[in-house]
């Protein structure tokens, strides 16, 4: 098993941080700092680790926050070139990496007051990591002044200043606040992913890509608008863009998107699903095969998922939709698939035992059904 993800925030970043806090602010009390920060910090969950981090800084960073969002510039360490910052480790040249997110939270928290002075540290803070978690309560209290930002922000000669724009403007993003405003309506968004989605990075474009299949799950016809609008004639980058984007969609069997990809038509044929073994143990795997055999003229271009009915607790049971596969069924020819799903235990599904049907959709529609039985130690 590898390094638990927590202890990416651990004792060590936070004494080499005070290193480079204490370098840059007269008076700073280094140990209260490295003291309040590491407080049972082996006990604490991440997200926990990085709000205690902030706290301790909250404690000791000059209390007027233009003055602390001076300290907490110089101490950076070089913006980075690259787009795998969550790989960044060690502080030799400065503050980067996960040390920022509690530094974020600091500025989010001392700076709502100071919302320009805020945003021109997360500025710089998100070339060193990223400020998608410290920017959104600033969206909250001043979306005006952030929005506008933003817009320039689009054009930013750092592309981790344009993904920023995207990202930190999801709706749904996953670990930060809920924009709940942008869930009932995220027309303020629409502009500036317009003007990011063919962005020379495909950092930028991914982040796109997510933050329209975001607004997919609560205003399907608005992807389904997009797609009409920016699909046709779209040039390679940008149809893999929009393919991401609508993979939520795709799956649900959302008609309009579906017809936006030319996977609109129903299957032309036969579909025959089996499951093997039909019986298996927690952590074990079952194979699905699937059998097409096509009653068509002409090539069909097909969306294939499928459909896991997972039994709950109450005998009733939850459908999950996984990714299948995305072929062309040749004129009158036949096509075998195959797939291996695995059933291990996870964090945020519970199994129980019983029969699981397995439901096969091609564009949308089910089309061939077959299970297993699960046993749970």
């Amino acid at each position: 098993m590898g390094e638990p993800f927590k202890n990416l925030l651990n004792a060590g970043l936070v004494n080499e941080a005070a290193q480079h806090l204490a370098r840059h602010a007269a008076g700073f009390d280094r140990r209260r700092f490295v003291a309040e920060a590491t407080q049972g910090l082996e006990a604490l969950e991440m997200k926990a680790r990085a709000m205690q981090i902030a706290d301790a800084l909250e404690a000791t960073l000059p209390p007027r926050f233009a003055d602390a969002a001076d300290v907490l510039e110089a101490a950076l360490a070089p913006a980075e070139a690259g787009d795998a910052m969550a790989q960044l480790s060690g502080l030799q040249a400065g503050l980067r990496g996960w040390i920022l997110w509690p530094v974020g939270e600091f500025v989010a928290r001392r700076g709502l007051a100071e919302p320009e002075r805020a945003l021109q540290a997360l500025h710089a803070m998100t070339q060193r990591f990223t400020a998608e978690f410290a920017i959104r309560p600033f969206i909250v209290a001043h979306p005006a002044l952030v929005f506008d930002t933003l817009a320039r922000w689009a054009s930013d000669p750092s592309h981790h200043v344009r993904r920023l724009v995207s990202e930190g403007s999801r709706p749904r993003l996953p670990w930060g606040l809920q924009l709940k405003a942008l869930i009932r309506d995220p027309s303020p968004t629409l502009p500036l992913l317009q003007a990011l989605q063919d962005d020379p990075s495909e950092y930028v474009r991914r982040s796109v890509a997510n933050h329209l299949n975001d607004i997919a799950k609560d205003h399907p016809a608005r992807v389904a608008q997009w797609l009409h609008e920016h699909l046709p004639d779209a040039p390679a980058e940008r149809r893999a863009l929009l393919r991401h984007a609508s993979r939520t969609l795709i799956k649900s069997g959302d008609a309009a998107v579906l017809q936006a990809w030319g996977l609109g038509q129903p299957l032309q044929g036969e579909a025959v699903l089996t499951v093997t073994p039909r019986r298996i143990t927690l952590g074990e795997a079952v194979t699905l095969t699937l059998h097409l055999r096509s009653t068509a003229a002409s090539a069909q271009r097909l969306a294939i998922d499928y459909v896991v009915h997972h039994v709950k607790a109450d005998g009733s049971s939850s459908a999950k939709v996984f990714k299948g596969w995305a072929p062309t069924l040749p004129a009158r020819g036949e096509l075998v698939l195959d797939k291996r799903h695995a059933v291990r235990p996870i964090t945020t599904r519970r199994y129980y035992p019983g029969w699981h049907r397995v439901v096969v959709q091609v564009n949308g529609q089910a089309v061939a059904e077959a299970g297993f039985e699960l046993v749970v130690p």
